[in-house]
Protein backbone atom coordinates (compact mmCIF):
# COMPACT_ATOMS: atom_id res chain seq x y z
CA UNK A 1 0.00 0.00 0.00
CA UNK A 2 1.10 3.54 -0.66
CA UNK A 3 -1.33 5.59 1.38
CA UNK A 4 -0.70 9.06 2.64
CA UNK A 5 -1.48 9.30 6.36
CA UNK A 6 -1.64 12.15 8.83
CA UNK A 7 0.46 12.25 11.98
CA UNK A 8 0.72 15.28 14.27
CA UNK A 9 0.47 17.93 11.57
CA UNK A 10 2.33 16.08 8.81
CA UNK A 11 1.13 14.18 5.75
CA UNK A 12 3.43 11.20 5.33
CA UNK A 13 3.74 7.93 3.42
CA UNK A 14 2.31 5.26 5.71
CA UNK A 15 5.72 3.55 5.95
CA UNK A 16 7.25 6.75 7.33
CA UNK A 17 4.69 7.42 10.08
CA UNK A 18 6.07 6.47 13.52
CA UNK A 19 4.64 6.79 17.02
CA UNK A 20 6.67 6.64 20.25
CA UNK A 21 6.74 3.36 22.18
CA UNK A 22 5.95 5.55 25.22
CA UNK A 23 2.67 6.74 23.73
CA UNK A 24 -0.09 6.16 26.27
CA UNK A 25 -2.36 4.87 23.55
CA UNK A 26 0.10 1.99 23.13
CA UNK A 27 0.75 1.47 26.85
CA UNK A 28 -2.71 2.11 28.37
CA UNK A 29 -5.23 2.31 25.49
CA UNK A 30 -5.44 5.92 26.68
CA UNK A 31 -7.12 7.46 23.68
CA UNK A 32 -10.27 7.81 21.60
CA UNK A 33 -11.17 7.44 17.96
CA UNK A 34 -13.80 8.18 15.33
CA UNK A 35 -14.61 6.67 11.94
CA UNK A 36 -16.31 8.81 9.31
CA UNK A 37 -17.75 7.24 6.17
CA UNK A 38 -16.89 8.67 2.74
CA UNK A 39 -19.33 8.50 -0.17
CA UNK A 40 -18.54 10.01 -3.56
CA UNK A 41 -15.47 11.54 -1.97
CA UNK A 42 -17.54 13.39 0.66
CA UNK A 43 -17.56 13.03 4.45
CA UNK A 44 -20.80 11.60 5.88
CA UNK A 45 -22.30 12.89 9.16
CA UNK A 46 -18.89 14.29 10.04
CA UNK A 47 -20.19 17.07 12.30
CA UNK A 48 -21.81 14.46 14.56
CA UNK A 49 -18.60 12.44 14.67
CA UNK A 50 -16.54 15.48 15.61
CA UNK A 51 -19.03 16.44 18.32
CA UNK A 52 -18.79 12.93 19.79
CA UNK A 53 -14.99 13.09 19.52
CA UNK A 54 -14.95 16.28 21.57
CA UNK A 55 -17.19 14.69 24.21
CA UNK A 56 -14.96 11.60 24.45
CA UNK A 57 -11.88 13.79 24.83
CA UNK A 58 -13.56 15.83 27.56
CA UNK A 59 -14.59 12.70 29.46
CA UNK A 60 -10.97 11.50 29.49
CA UNK A 61 -9.49 14.99 30.00
CA UNK A 62 -7.39 14.77 26.85
CA UNK A 63 -6.68 18.22 25.38
CA UNK A 64 -8.17 19.19 22.03
CA UNK A 65 -5.26 19.63 19.64
CA UNK A 66 -6.98 20.90 16.48
CA UNK A 67 -10.16 22.80 15.72
CA UNK A 68 -12.96 21.05 13.87
CA UNK A 69 -12.13 23.00 10.73
CA UNK A 70 -8.47 21.98 10.90
CA UNK A 71 -9.47 18.34 11.28
CA UNK A 72 -11.91 18.57 8.37
CA UNK A 73 -9.25 20.17 6.19
CA UNK A 74 -6.83 17.33 6.94
CA UNK A 75 -9.54 14.71 6.32
CA UNK A 76 -10.31 16.19 2.92
CA UNK A 77 -6.64 16.27 1.96
CA UNK A 78 -6.34 12.57 2.83
CA UNK A 79 -9.46 11.74 0.79
CA UNK A 80 -8.02 13.58 -2.21
CA UNK A 81 -4.48 12.25 -1.95
CA UNK A 82 -5.65 8.66 -1.48
CA UNK A 83 -8.36 8.93 -4.14
CA UNK A 84 -11.13 7.72 -1.81
CA UNK A 85 -14.51 7.63 -3.51
CA UNK A 86 -16.17 5.17 -1.11
CA UNK A 87 -14.63 4.22 2.21
CA UNK A 88 -13.70 5.85 5.49
CA UNK A 89 -11.42 8.21 7.36
CA UNK A 90 -10.15 6.90 10.70
CA UNK A 91 -9.09 9.43 13.35
CA UNK A 92 -7.39 8.65 16.65
CA UNK A 93 -6.21 10.91 19.45
CA UNK A 94 -4.20 9.56 22.39
CA UNK A 95 -2.88 11.39 25.42
CA UNK A 96 0.52 11.12 23.80
CA UNK A 97 3.98 10.00 24.95
CA UNK A 98 4.96 10.16 28.61
CA UNK A 99 7.00 8.18 31.11
CA UNK A 100 5.00 5.07 32.00
CA UNK A 101 2.84 5.96 34.99
CA UNK A 102 -0.80 5.18 35.68
CA UNK A 103 -1.44 8.83 36.59
CA UNK A 104 -2.04 11.28 33.74
CA UNK A 105 1.01 13.38 32.81
CA UNK A 106 0.78 17.03 33.87
CA UNK A 107 1.34 18.50 30.40
CA UNK A 108 0.33 15.92 27.80
CA UNK A 109 1.19 16.32 24.12
CA UNK A 110 -1.55 14.33 22.38
CA UNK A 111 -0.86 12.18 19.33
CA UNK A 112 -3.28 12.68 16.43
CA UNK A 113 -3.40 10.10 13.66
CA UNK A 114 -5.64 9.91 10.61
CA UNK A 115 -5.75 7.48 7.70
CA UNK A 116 -8.15 6.30 5.01
CA UNK A 117 -9.49 2.93 3.93
CA UNK A 118 -11.34 2.00 0.75
CA UNK A 119 -14.54 0.03 1.45
CA UNK A 120 -17.72 -0.94 -0.38
CA UNK A 121 -20.43 0.87 1.58
CA UNK A 122 -23.51 1.27 -0.59
CA UNK A 123 -23.79 -2.25 -2.04
CA UNK A 124 -21.86 -4.69 0.19
CA UNK A 125 -22.91 -8.36 -0.04
CA UNK A 126 -24.09 -8.33 3.59
CA UNK A 127 -26.78 -5.76 2.75
CA UNK A 128 -28.31 -8.26 0.34
CA UNK A 129 -27.83 -11.45 2.35
CA UNK A 130 -28.02 -10.18 5.94
CA UNK A 131 -25.72 -11.26 8.74
CA UNK A 132 -25.81 -13.83 11.52
CA UNK A 133 -25.00 -13.07 15.14
CA UNK A 134 -24.41 -15.04 18.30
CA UNK A 135 -24.87 -13.81 21.85
CA UNK A 136 -21.97 -13.44 24.27
CA UNK A 137 -21.60 -11.97 27.77
CA UNK A 138 -20.68 -8.29 27.72
CA UNK A 139 -17.33 -8.11 29.52
CA UNK A 140 -16.48 -4.52 28.59
CA UNK A 141 -15.95 -1.61 30.97
CA UNK A 142 -18.87 0.57 32.09
CA UNK A 143 -18.08 3.69 30.04
CA UNK A 144 -19.04 2.44 26.61
CA UNK A 145 -20.33 5.91 25.75
CA UNK A 146 -16.67 6.96 25.42
CA UNK A 147 -15.35 5.86 22.02
CA UNK A 148 -12.17 4.49 23.53
CA UNK A 149 -9.40 2.67 21.66
CA UNK A 150 -9.61 -0.05 24.35
CA UNK A 151 -11.32 -2.48 21.98
CA UNK A 152 -9.87 -5.85 23.01
CA UNK A 153 -13.12 -7.25 24.53
CA UNK A 154 -15.03 -6.32 21.37
CA UNK A 155 -12.27 -7.79 19.22
CA UNK A 156 -12.38 -11.02 21.22
CA UNK A 157 -16.16 -11.22 20.80
CA UNK A 158 -15.88 -10.62 17.05
CA UNK A 159 -13.30 -13.36 16.67
CA UNK A 160 -15.33 -15.76 18.83
CA UNK A 161 -18.31 -15.15 16.53
CA UNK A 162 -16.25 -15.74 13.39
CA UNK A 163 -14.80 -18.93 14.86
CA UNK A 164 -18.37 -20.08 15.57
CA UNK A 165 -19.37 -19.49 11.95
CA UNK A 166 -21.30 -16.26 12.60
CA UNK A 167 -20.65 -12.74 11.33
CA UNK A 168 -20.81 -10.82 14.60
CA UNK A 169 -21.79 -11.01 18.27
CA UNK A 170 -24.49 -9.24 20.23
CA UNK A 171 -23.27 -8.67 23.76
CA UNK A 172 -25.62 -9.40 26.64
CA UNK A 173 -25.73 -7.94 30.14
CA UNK A 174 -28.36 -8.93 32.74
CA UNK A 175 -30.06 -11.02 30.02
CA UNK A 176 -30.51 -7.96 27.78
CA UNK A 177 -28.66 -7.03 24.60
CA UNK A 178 -26.37 -4.03 24.90
CA UNK A 179 -24.92 -3.74 21.37
CA UNK A 180 -22.82 -5.48 18.74
CA UNK A 181 -19.04 -5.55 18.67
CA UNK A 182 -18.91 -2.30 16.68
CA UNK A 183 -22.55 -1.38 16.12
CA UNK A 184 -25.88 -0.59 17.75
CA UNK A 185 -28.54 -3.33 17.85
CA UNK A 186 -32.23 -3.04 16.88
CA UNK A 187 -35.30 -5.21 16.43
CA UNK A 188 -38.59 -4.60 14.63
CA UNK A 189 -41.29 -6.23 16.73
CA UNK A 190 -44.33 -8.15 15.56
CA UNK A 191 -46.34 -5.06 16.59
CA UNK A 192 -44.40 -2.87 14.14
CA UNK A 193 -42.25 -1.07 16.72
CA UNK A 194 -38.49 -0.48 16.53
CA UNK A 195 -36.79 -1.32 19.82
CA UNK A 196 -33.26 -0.29 20.71
CA UNK A 197 -31.55 0.61 23.98
CA UNK A 198 -31.80 4.19 25.14
CA UNK A 199 -28.60 6.20 25.35
CA UNK A 200 -26.59 5.70 28.52
CA UNK A 201 -23.09 4.73 29.61
CA UNK A 202 -23.93 1.14 28.60
CA UNK A 203 -23.76 1.75 24.84
CA UNK A 204 -22.02 3.95 22.31
CA UNK A 205 -24.07 6.94 21.24
CA UNK A 206 -24.10 5.98 17.58
CA UNK A 207 -24.29 8.73 14.97
CA UNK A 208 -25.95 6.37 12.48
CA UNK A 209 -28.32 5.22 15.23
CA UNK A 210 -29.41 8.81 15.76
CA UNK A 211 -30.12 9.48 12.08
CA UNK A 212 -31.95 6.18 11.64
CA UNK A 213 -34.26 7.00 14.54
CA UNK A 214 -35.01 10.36 12.94
CA UNK A 215 -35.79 8.63 9.65
CA UNK A 216 -38.06 6.17 11.47
CA UNK A 217 -39.95 9.08 13.04
CA UNK A 218 -40.34 10.72 9.62
CA UNK A 219 -41.77 7.44 8.31
CA UNK A 220 -44.21 7.30 11.26
CA UNK A 221 -42.60 4.14 12.64
CA UNK A 222 -42.99 3.90 16.41
CA UNK A 223 -39.73 3.69 18.36
CA UNK A 224 -39.35 2.21 21.83
CA UNK A 225 -35.98 3.03 23.37
CA UNK A 226 -35.78 0.13 25.78
CA UNK A 227 -33.59 -2.99 25.93
CA UNK A 228 -34.62 -6.36 24.56
CA UNK A 229 -33.58 -9.94 25.19
CA UNK A 230 -32.15 -12.46 22.74
CA UNK A 231 -35.45 -14.33 22.88
CA UNK A 232 -37.35 -11.18 21.93
CA UNK A 233 -34.91 -10.63 19.06
CA UNK A 234 -35.40 -14.18 17.77
CA UNK A 235 -39.18 -13.66 17.83
CA UNK A 236 -39.05 -10.27 16.09
CA UNK A 237 -40.20 -9.55 12.54
CA UNK A 238 -36.78 -8.16 11.65
CA UNK A 239 -33.50 -7.23 13.32
CA UNK A 240 -30.65 -5.00 12.23
CA UNK A 241 -27.49 -3.17 13.21
CA UNK A 242 -26.25 0.33 12.51
CA UNK A 243 -22.75 1.80 12.34
CA UNK A 244 -20.87 4.48 10.43
CA UNK A 245 -19.54 2.09 7.78
CA UNK A 246 -22.26 -0.58 7.63
CA UNK A 247 -25.12 1.95 7.66
CA UNK A 248 -27.98 -0.51 8.33
CA UNK A 249 -27.45 -4.24 7.93
CA UNK A 250 -30.17 -6.86 8.38
CA UNK A 251 -29.63 -9.51 11.05
CA UNK A 252 -31.25 -12.69 9.72
CA UNK A 253 -30.06 -15.30 12.22
CA UNK A 254 -29.47 -15.16 15.97
CA UNK A 255 -27.86 -18.09 17.78
CA UNK A 256 -28.84 -20.38 14.92
CA UNK A 257 -32.50 -19.28 14.81
CA UNK A 258 -33.80 -17.40 11.76
CA UNK A 259 -35.28 -13.96 12.33
CA UNK A 260 -38.57 -13.72 10.46
CA UNK A 261 -38.18 -15.75 7.30
CA UNK A 262 -34.40 -15.70 7.60
CA UNK A 263 -34.01 -13.07 4.87
CA UNK A 264 -33.57 -9.26 4.90
CA UNK A 265 -37.00 -7.77 5.54
CA UNK A 266 -38.82 -4.85 3.93
CA UNK A 267 -38.57 -2.48 6.89
CA UNK A 268 -34.78 -2.71 7.11
CA UNK A 269 -34.42 -2.41 3.35
CA UNK A 270 -36.69 0.65 3.37
CA UNK A 271 -34.75 2.36 6.15
CA UNK A 272 -31.39 1.52 4.57
CA UNK A 273 -32.52 3.04 1.27
CA UNK A 274 -33.80 6.15 3.06
CA UNK A 275 -30.55 6.48 5.00
CA UNK A 276 -28.36 6.26 1.89
CA UNK A 277 -30.54 8.78 0.06
CA UNK A 278 -30.36 11.18 3.03
CA UNK A 279 -26.60 11.06 3.49
CA UNK A 280 -25.94 11.33 -0.25
CA UNK A 281 -28.16 14.40 -0.34
CA UNK A 282 -26.18 15.87 2.57
CA UNK A 283 -22.89 15.04 0.86
CA UNK A 284 -24.06 16.86 -2.25
CA UNK A 285 -24.40 20.06 -0.20
CA UNK A 286 -21.06 19.72 1.62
Amino acid sequence: MHRTVYLNGEFLPETKAKVSIFDRGFLFADGVYEVTAVLKGRLIDNAAHLARLKRSLEELRIPVVLSDQEIISAQKILITRNNIDEGLVYLQITRGPAERNFAYPDHPKPTLVMFTQTMELINPPAARSGISVISLPDIRWLRRDIKSVGLLPASMAKQFALDAGADDAWMVEDDLVTEGTSNNAFIFTQQGVIKTRRLSNHILHGTTRSRVLRLAAEAAIEVDESPFSIKQAQEAKEAFITSATTFLLPVVNINGYPVGDGKPGPMVNKLRKAYIEAVLADAGHE
